[in-house]
């Protein structure tokens, strides 16, 4: 009787070890460190609105769209991963505004946001939590650890509000990187 009991405890155990195990696979998602996601979008430009004419008539040529203007910039710092790049916002001919993001460099992970924040860029230990404290604005998933990407900021959002930028780990409340946004 006691073999039985003893058996069935290490099945239970056993069982157990690999349902833990297989949530936190799941939870941590340990092989994206091993995987990049390379993005190279090149920088947006707002389209030129068609010229309306009447027929027949002719259209006097409209002036070239201003080319985007970098209206603010910083260099990433690295918190729990090593990040490397810059980041710009930049606006375009019809007055909307991107962050774009160049040479971005850092670790993959779980969850990765791109925030916009109040919070100051502090480098090391004491720069890894901080920007959940004030007010922040998710931009989106990031869409990748590597390369050139771009983040339309939504309509009537007042960007110089925000004077950081953070790869926010979300699963873990940790930026894996920041850069302080400086008017240009």
């Amino acid at each position: 009787m006691g073999r039985v009991v003893r058996k069935s405890w290490w099945a239970g155990a056993c069982a157990l070890a690999v349902a833990v195990l297989a949530a936190g696979l799941v939870w941590f998602e340990p092989w994206a460190l091993w995987v990049d996601e390379t993005v190279k979008e090149s920088l947006p430009s707002a389209g030129a609105s068609p010229a309306a004419g009447t027929a027949g008539a002719t259209a006097a040529p409209s002036p070239a769209p201003a080319p985007p203007a970098t209206v603010a910039r910083g260099t990433f710092v690295s918190h729990e991963h090593t990040t490397t790049g810059t980041a710009r916002i930049v606006r375009l001919a019809d007055g909307s505004h991107t962050l774009r993001l160049e040479g971005l460099d850092t670790s993959n992970g779980p969850d990765l946001r791109v925030w916009l924040s109040d919070a100051p860029v502090r480098e090391g230990i004491a720069g890894w939590r901080v920007f959940d404290d004030g007010k922040y604005l998710n931009l989106a998933a990031l869409k990748g650890n590597r390369g050139d990407q771009n983040y339309p900021l939504p309509a009537g959002v007042d960007w110089s509000a925000y004077g950081s930028v953070s790869i926010w780990c979300d699963r873990f409340d940790v930026s894996f990187g920041a850069a302080r946004l400086d008017r240009a």
